[in-house]
């Protein structure tokens, strides 16, 4: 048995980016920011930032491109997937992302944008219950 499921909650730190896969799916990219705080050994606040590179499919993608914007918390579900690529170097590389098959808005649109308007969405949340959502 193998367990692949990821669950975070922090805030954009960019807008999403929308594009439409030869196959007609949308597709969403964004970052996410975590933030860690804890005591080091000396007794110091420390605090850490980790980064994920998220990816977002059909009906989610459609939500996150339409209502997210830099600074917004969500809360995520989904899995890693790492995937190899040829950089415009010609140097082989690989980037783990997060696929995104859940997301819910947390706190207020006012937070972290002016144009999202509150009642504006029939749904908060989105999810995509397969895996058959994901082109590859």
């Amino acid at each position: 048995m193998s367990v692949n499921k990821v669950i975070l909650v922090g805030r954009l730190g960019r807008d999403p980016e929308e594009f439409t896969t030869t196959t007609g799916k949308v597709v969403s990219t964004f970052s996410l920011a975590t933030d860690r705080r804890y005591m080091n050994e000396k007794g110091e606040k420390v605090e850490e930032t980790e980064w994920h590179s998220c990816v977002a499919y059909g009906k989610v993608a459609e939500v996150i491109n339409k209502y997210l914007k830099k600074g917004r918390q969500v809360y995520l579900e989904g899995f890693l997937r790492t995937r190899e690529f040829t950089g415009k170097d010609g140097v082989k590389r690989w980037k783990t992302e997060v696929i995104v098959n859940t997301m819910q808005m947390c706190g207020s649109a006012s937070q972290s944008s002016s144009d999202y308007q509150p009642g504006a969405s029939p749904k908060q949340t989105a999810s995509t219950s397969s895996d058959s959502e994901i082109p590859f």
